[in-house]
């Protein structure tokens, strides 16, 4: 498609997009330099509200970590993989996840009704989709976690959610990636079916 063809209102080339989103990676290694500014994180958080979310419910709701509140989730899921797993499992993760440079959690307000809670849900996942996008595309690598401790009550109230009102989508860490993981996918015959 030349830019001459290309819809006036679109600002990205759609060659620039797909380089975009396919460059974006789960990083799993960070660098040990400072957390990037608060000033992006916020952007990216004002982008990630743009996304699709049915009946403009905008179910999400962010929750910036400082180092007190993420010193207390450490501790929990300290306890909860010792519990399960193990002494030695359980320090090994504490010293993982201590090495976790910039912490925020993304959570969804609850429906009585199953169908919006599924579609509130997507919403969410489609935010912290464009969240990640954005920091990427600032050099910022992400993790999205949803691991046992997420799920947790003392893990909501560490983050001042209330569980009764709202669950966790994902605690995800961001910062500057040490290295950005390659990935493969299935070719396009494999998922694609066309329906005449």
């Amino acid at each position: 498609m030349t830019d001459s063809t290309r819809l006036t209102d679109s600002p990205v080339a759609p060659a620039d997009a797909a380089a975009l989103l396919r460059g974006r990676r789960t990083v799993d290694r960070f660098r040990d330099d400072t957390v990037p500014d608060a000033a992006i994180v916020h952007e990216a958080i004002e982008v990630a509200r743009w996304a699709p979310n049915h009946h403009l419910t905008e179910p999400w709701r962010f929750a910036l970590i400082g180092a007190a509140t993420k010193a207390r989730i450490i501790e929990l899921n300290t306890a909860l993989v010792a519990a399960s797993k193990g002494d030695d499992v359980a320090e090994a993760k504490r010293e993982r996840w201590s090495q976790m440079p910039g912490w925020l959690a993304v959570t969804c307000l609850r429906h009585d009704d199953p169908i919006m809670a599924g579609e509130d849900y997507a919403a969410c996942a489609c935010a912290i989709q464009n969240l990640s996008i954005y920091l990427h595309s600032a050099g910022i690598g992400t993790k999205w976690a949803s691991g046992a401790v997420t799920r947790e009550s003392a893990f909501l109230q560490a983050i001042d959610a209330d569980p009764t009102r709202e669950y966790c989508v994902g605690l995800i860490w961001y910062g500057y990636p040490l290295r950005r993981p390659k990935s493969r996918r299935k070719a396009l015959s494999e998922i694609i079916r066309h329906c005449d």
